[in-house]
């Protein structure tokens, strides 16, 4: 997708403030970073959705993570590492790594503001039943 602005910056065609970078998977700071040494591990080729990813490119990017992870633990001594991958603002697969001193540097805003969390029992059974019957499904 060449209108994709993480494309544009595997290409070089954008600048970024590079930390890592292999044949299938590029990392670079986050220019709006939620904490200081907030990383994007991105792979090169283009997917909106995780799940959609070749499993081969997707081992690629949790292991660069998972490197990744320990390097800013040590370089920054945070109390705690943070995984997420949302990609509702570009639509290309990328894991957000951000080192953490509290639970909120990454908690959901909807839960902060009390809109959801405490599922009931029967909510929570549901919906494991829905996803487990997908999963028999996908194997």
């Amino acid at each position: 997708m060449e209108e994709c602005i993480f494309c544009k910056i595997v290409r070089d065609e954008l600048p970024s403030y590079k930390v890592y970078e292999n044949e299938t998977v590029l990392a670079f700071m986050d220019i709006h970073p939620i904490r200081p040494g907030h990383l994007l591990v991105v792979p090169k080729v283009h997917e909106p959705n995780f799940e959609k990813l070749p499993i081969e490119v997707y081992m690629h990017v949790m292991q660069a993570t998972h490197i990744l992870a320990g390097a800013i633990k040590n370089a920054l001594k945070p109390k705690k590492m943070g995984l997420v991958i949302a990609g509702w603002d570009v639509p290309h697969t990328h894991v957000h790594l951000i080192p953490t001193e509290d639970h909120e540097d990454i908690t959901s805003k909807i839960l902060l503001e009390g809109k959801e969390g405490n599922p009931s029992s029967e909510t929570l059974t549901t919906i494991a039943e829905k996803i487990a019957a997908k999963i028999k499904d996908s194997l």
